[in-house]
């Protein structure tokens, strides 16, 4: 048996398909540069929640927020909502404390994330400081002891906090909890009291 012969017209179709294909995709490229982009128009399911868009000030501005916003905890520990996500159990808020002092002993069962937008704080076990723009990763599981130190003013962090907050005594024996329930609920209380109404905390609420 001889070698086999090759088979011209399938050569020559093959190149023909890929010249094709080579062709309009350059077309396609070309059309695509000179038309403006189109917003998407298929199909999205209506169980979709909206978007929440918070409009955050810059490090410099924080002054800027309105002082209602500020939902307090203690005489000089409040904090802003960003969202209140009660259905996947976690919180995105700015901390605010005012003034040195210790402000708890806690543990988290699930990860949390910051970024510091003013002043400084750091946990008593270990020997790092969060200062203005650091960002801060806490596993789940350790307990620590937020301490803000003298000299430092006021102290304003963005945190993404999963699960609930564990407050624990020296022992870490847990004395209390807080989750995004609670924050919900003490959101709507000062709010109402206020004048911005209960119902002013429902466009952080997902």
């Amino acid at each position: 048996r001889g070698p086999e012969r090759p088979a011209p017209r399938r050569a020559s179709l093959v190149r023909a398909v890929r010249a094709s294909a080579s062709a309009d995709a350059a077309v396609s490229a070309s059309a695509s540069a000179s038309a403006p982009p189109a917003p998407f128009a298929g199909f999205v399911a209506p169980e979709v929640r909206d978007e929440i868009i918070v409009k955050m000030p810059s490090p410099g501005d924080l002054d800027g927020i309105d002082e209602r916003e500020w939902v307090p905890q203690t005489s000089s520990v409040s904090f802003r909502p960003l969202l209140l996500n009660v259905s996947q159990g976690y919180y995105v808020n700015l901390l605010r404390v005012k003034g040195a002092g210790v402000l708890s002993r806690h543990r988290h069962p699930g990860p949390v994330h910051g970024f510091v937008l003013k002043g400084s704080w750091r946990y008593l076990e270990h020997d790092w400081v969060a200062e203005q723009g650091t960002y801060v990763f806490e596993p789940p599981g350790e307990t620590h002891t937020l301490v803000v130190d003298e000299g430092v003013e006021e102290m304003i962090t963005f945190f993404n906090v999963t699960g609930a907050l564990l407050y624990c005594d020296e022992d870490g024996n847990v004395t209390h909890a807080e989750d995004v329930f609670d924050k919900l609920e003490m959101a709507k209380r000062h709010y109402e009291k206020v004048g911005l109404g209960a119902s002013y905390v429902d466009k952080f609420v997902r």
